[in-house]
């Protein structure tokens, strides 16, 4: 899957490739920095501004519009219902882990560089707890600079361990 969304957005310049991979659910800038600093040879910085600022952007939306969307889509019958019914019920699985911490919460749950912690779960789990706003935007944003940090890390210190 990780390859065909690479190869799918490989026309774009590798900058904006980085940016906007990092704004897909699930790859975030998990995977947007490994494909610029591992494949595209691109500068560790450059990589980790491009991909940290991309997985910040559905931040706002996500907190602003996707409750009522959600609520919407959870009255339809058929697959987008069902799609609602799962979408609902993992933020709330995983805002169990948030809704103590609330802010704190949020931004370690999103710093976690493992699959289903990003800006994307955690931004859906911060909206259906009704997370202040301002509070859930910061969040993310601390958060998802954390993670990008540690992937970068990761990424340079396994580029150096193998002596690329």
């Amino acid at each position: 899957m990780a390859h065909s969304i690479i190869q799918f957005f490989s026309f774009l310049p590798n900058w904006l490739e980085v940016f906007i991979i990092s704004m897909i659910p699930i790859v975030e800038l998990r995977g947007a920095i490994p494909v610029g600093t591992l494949l595209m040879r691109m500068p560790y910085l450059q990589t980790f501004l491009l991909a940290w600022a991309g997985s910040i952007v559905p931040a706002p939306i996500i907190l602003k519009f996707l409750p009522a969307f959600l609520k919407w889509m959870r009255g339809k019958k058929g697959a987008l219902g069902r799609f609602a019914e799962w979408l609902h019920t993992r933020g709330i699985n995983k805002s169990k882990s948030i809704t103590k911490y609330k802010f704190w919460g949020l931004m370690i749950f999103i710093a976690i560089p493992l699959p289903g912690t990003g800006v994307w779960t955690g931004c859906l789990a911060a909206s259906l707890i009704e997370m202040d706003f301002k509070q859930g935007v910061l969040s993310a944003v601390l958060g998802s600079a954390i993670a990008g940090i540690i992937v970068t890390s990761l990424c340079a210190f396994g580029l150096m361990a193998v002596g690329a």
